[in-house]
């Protein structure tokens, strides 16, 4: 694929991710504790997770371990960090949570399988194929862009899973019920795992500093600020003695 054609390509799904955003502030994506039967079929909370994560495991391992440029740099490093993140959240995640009555439905896993098809595919096939020596070469490991960067992904990797440690554990063995979260960052906003995700998405982004890197960047915005809104809504509406100084995403901000 040319370059300009393959620019082209990701502007438009960067256009579509914005068109998302504002989507997802009046329609609320119908799983988790937001699941609701009028979605049609619906599969295994479990099961779902693995399907509709597993394209980016996948894809980014080919691209890994074919790409005619993934080792000709240090822009492995960047595929190793994808890769890490996505056996988390495809096989780990999976594994630790409980199942539950409520299911995730088939429409969720499908739109979240054309999602990661493409933004890997983009990602895979630009550090794999596009990708140049001299912009992953060792200058860019003592760069300011990589250590800041690699500094941001792991510490959002670190909020991510432990967060998501701390929720999965709110929750006993064949108990459906929901409780309210306290402690590390819970005390200031109403989803740091998705304030994690952010911040880990940001910091490869600027590692990376190319525009697949950016767009997937700006899906993470484009999904989890209001994802994060309707978490916060939802405990505000279901629990009277949620704490009003809790901001939704942002801490002291938002």
């Amino acid at each position: 694929m040319k370059p300009g054609t393959f620019e082209y390509i990701t502007y438009i799904w960067i256009a579509i991710a914005v068109i998302v955003h504002v989507t997802m502030f009046y329609i609320t994506a119908p799983f988790g504790r937001h699941t609701t039967e009028k979605w049609g079929p619906s599969i295994n909370n479990k099961l779902g997770w693995f399907i509709m994560e597993l394209p980016s495991l996948l894809i980014m391992s080919y691209f890994l371990f074919s790409g005619s440029q993934s080792f000709h740099s240090y822009v492995w490093i960047l595929f190793v960090c994808w890769i890490i993140h996505y056996v988390n959240r495809t096989i780990v995640f999976p594994l630790r949570i409980k199942s539950t009555p409520k299911k995730i439905p088939l429409v969720i896993v499908c739109s979240a399988l054309f999602f990661n098809f493409v933004n890997a595919g983009i990602n895979g096939y630009y550090l794999a194929e596009l990708s140049t020596p001299s912009a992953y070469s060792e200058s860019w490991i003592y760069g300011l862009n990589f250590q800041l960067g690699v500094l941001l992904f792991f510490l959002g990797m670190y909020i991510n899973w432990k967060s998501d440690h701390m929720l999965i554990n709110l929750r006993k063995d064949g108990d459906t019920g929901y409780q309210i979260p306290r402690g590390f960052l819970f005390e200031f906003i109403s989803s740091p795992n998705l304030f994690g995700e952010i911040i880990e998405w940001s910091g490869f982004a600027l590692m990376a500093w190319n525009l697949p890197a950016l767009s997937f960047m700006i899906w993470t915005l484009a999904n989890l600020v209001p994802r994060a809104k309707n978490h916060h809504d939802w405990y505000l509406s279901h629990f009277k003695d949620y704490p009003k100084e809790r901001k939704i995403l942002f801490p002291f901000i938002y």
